[in-house]
């Protein structure tokens, strides 16, 4: 049974048609084709026989990953330190871990503490040494569940040391969320950040659900001062490299870029003339709306740093700049403090 449907059929079948207050549907056609390699280990034989893919990237590192999630574990000699266990990893993690090792995992590092990276931390028993920022172990104190809080956390910076195996970790302040954190193996020249980037793709709607879309744009440059071969960034079916971060800061920039130019020349007064004032939302909605547009066209249209447009380069972007692009304006009013011309000439003056 083909998987492919149109709009129009999604919607027909849709038992919550809300018109204006609901939300359209996406489809296939709507996206361009994948671009070549970013797909990575989607269709990988082995995937799809065992339903994960465990692949070194670096001296005893190995990057797994199973459904759209990535995860990392590393061997010591003297026992496997697991970084996240995606609630769909899972069991594919130890299966993973087996395939290499018969050491026990005896430390397990928390990225951050959204549930759909860590939600299977607690298949490694209440042995294990559970790591993470402090604010992780506040937060899965107060919304507990079956991920172990943290035993051992540190505030801005520490070293793991397992038989000489050394782990960085380094906390940067709030990007996706607060107490993300990064994972530097400095001898096998492998990072962990997660949710930041997707190699090969756009990120998914809003940057990631990120928390603060300042913190995650400046993440990038927060990535590329570390000295890394490899990158495990919790999406899309591969590992990525250093070029991978790179196009991404660029995407990212380019996003920030376009956005402060709709602030810039995106007027409101036709807006005003033609809706009123009688109801601010339907006014503020338009408003954005217009600002999204013009910033989104100008990053698809535009044309990156190798000569290709960003939904020739990263799979998605055709469809989700859209998203990123909202929550960076957003963001330029509340985070960079780029107010818009409606605010500034309209309400602060008037």
């Amino acid at each position: 049974m083909s998987n492919h449907y149109s709009t129009s059929s999604l919607q027909a079948h849709d038992p919550y048609e809300l018109g204006a207050a609901g939300v359209p549907y996406s489809t296939q056609a709507d996206y361009l084709p994948i671009p070549a390699g970013a797909t990575g280990t989607l269709f990988d034989p082995e995937r799809l026989k065992k339903g994960y893919v465990r692949q070194e990237i670096g001296d005893g590192i190995h990057y797994v990953t199973s459904g759209a999630y990535d995860a990392m574990f590393v061997q010591t000699g003297n026992g496997v330190i697991v970084v996240d266990t995606p609630p769909l990893l899972g069991e594919n993690m130890r299966r993973a871990i087996a395939e290499v090792t018969k050491e026990p995992v005896t430390h397990f590092i928390y990225s951050h503490w959204h549930k759909d990276h860590t939600g299977a931390s607690g298949i490694w028993g209440p042995t294990v040494k559970y790591i993470g920022h402090q604010t992780t172990r506040d937060h899965l104190l107060r919304w507990p569940d079956s991920s172990p809080a943290p035993t051992e956390t540190f505030e801005t910076e520490t070293t793991l040391d397992v038989n000489s195996v050394q782990l960085e970790l380094s906390y940067k302040g709030q990007n996706h969320c607060e107490g993300n954190i990064f994972i530097y193996a400095p001898k096998q020249k492998v990072l962990a950040a997660i949710d930041i980037i997707s190699p090969g793709w756009t990120p998914f709607k809003n940057c990631d659900a990120s928390e603060s879309f300042r913190g995650w744009v400046e993440a990038h440059d927060q990535i590329l001062e570390y000295d890394f071969n490899a990158i495990v960034a919790g999406h899309c079916n591969r590992w990525g490299t250093r070029e991978d971060a790179i196009t991404s800061r660029e995407y990212a920039n380019d996003m920030v870029a376009f956005s402060r130019e709709a602030i810039e020349q995106c007027g409101y007064m036709d807006l005003l003339e033609r809706i009123g004032f009688s109801n601010p939302w339907v006014l503020w909605d338009n408003y954005f709306n217009e600002m999204t547009n013009y910033a989104t066209q100008k990053v698809l249209t535009n044309k990156s740093s190798n000569g290709q447009t960003w939904a020739q380069r990263l799979a998605g972007a055709d469809v989700m700049t859209k998203y990123h692009v909202y929550c960076i304006l957003e963001a330029m009013r509340l985070e960079w403090g780029v107010l818009s011309r409606m605010e500034s000439e309209v309400f602060i003056q008037k």
